[in-house]
C-alpha cells in the first residue's frame, strides 16, 4: 500500500460547511506521524460542492488529495465504496465531513487499526436536545430495533465514523448490497457475521444547527425501517 491512512470524504450538498471542515481535517492529519490521502467522492450535489472540491485540490497541492464525481446521485454507501475501491492506504475510514463527531477523534481510530482491530467504529455520546427531539427519539428507537433484530453487540450502528482494516474489510464491502444510508448497519452486521475485530470508541456528538441538513426524516427513516426488516429477515432466512 502507498499509505498508512485513506480518508474518504461522501460529499452531498456541503458547501455551508466544506471549508473549515476541510481545513480542519487537513490539520489534525498533518498532526500525526502517518502517511495519508484524502480522498473526496461528490454524490452529485446539487450546490457548488463540486466547485469547492476542486478549489481544495489546487489549495493544497503539496498533499495527497483526489476526487471523484458521480454523474447521477447514488447514494451514501455507494459513495464510499467507490471511494475505498480508489483508495491506497492499509487503513481505509470515511467521517461525516460536518464534524459533528470532531476530527481530533482521527488519530484514536487509526491507532486503534493499527493495534489490531479490523474494525472501529464511533458510539456517539449526546444528550436529549430540546431543538431536535424527533431525531433523539428516533435514533433511541432504531438502536433498540437493530437490537432486537440483528442482535449486534454494538451501541451504534449508524455513526459516520467508521475505519477498518483494508485487507479485511474489502471482501466485505463486495457482499454489501445497500447503497444509501442503511450501508452503516449493514456493513458492521457482515463484519460481524465474518468474525471480525469490530471496536466502538465513544465519541462526544455535538448536533450543528448552523447547516441545513441532507437527511430527509420521514422518508428516510421509513426507508431506514424497511431496510433494516429486510435485511433482518435475509439473515435470518
Amino acid at each position: 500500500m502507498k499509505y498508512d491512512v485513506s480518508l474518504i470524504l461522501a460529499c452531498y450538498n456541503e458547501a455551508e460547511i466544506f471549508k473549515d471542515s476541510v481545513d480542519r481535517i487537513i490539520h489534525a492529519l498533518n498532526q500525526t506521524d502517518y502517511t495519508w490521502e484524502i480522498i473526496f467522492v461528490d454524490d452529485k450535489s446539487q450546490d457548488n460542492t463540486k466547485e469547492l472540491i476542486k478549489k481544495t485540490l489546487k489549495k493544497y497541492p503539496r498533499h495527497n488529495l483526489s476526487a471523484f464525481f458521480h454523474e447521477v446521485n447514488q447514494g451514501r454507501g455507494q459513495t464510499v465504496i467507490d471511494g475505498f475501491k480508489q483508495s491506497q492506504g492499509r487503513i481505509v475510514g470515511f467521517i461525516d465531513i460536518d464534524l459533528e463527531v470532531g476530527e481530533w477523534y482521527l488519530p484514536k481510530f487509526i491507532s486503534a487499526i493499527e493495534a489490531g482491530s479490523d474494525v472501529v467504529t464511533a458510539w456517539r455520546i449526546y444528550d436529549f436536545n430540546l431543538r431536535s427531539p424527533i431525531r433523539w427519539f428516533g435514533s433511541k428507537g432504531y438502536f433498540w430495533l437493530q437490537e432486537k433484530l440483528l442482535r449486534l453487540p454494538l451501541h451504534d450502528t449508524e455513526a459516520g465514523y467508521k475505519f477498518f482494516n483494508k485487507t479485511k474489510i474489502m471482501p466485505i464491502l463486495k457482499k454489501c448490497q445497500h447503497q444509501d444510508w442503511f450501508f452503516d448497519t449493514e456493513v458492521l452486521a457482515r463484519a460481524f457475521e465474518a468474525k471480525l475485530k469490530i471496536q466502538e470508541i465513544p465519541v462526544a456528538f455535538v448536533r450543528r444547527f448552523d447547516k441545513t441538513s441532507t437527511v430527509r426524516l420521514i422518508p428516510d427513516s421509513f426507508k431506514y425501517l424497511i431496510n433494516l426488516f429486510k435485511f433482518a429477515y435475509e439473515q435470518s432466512h
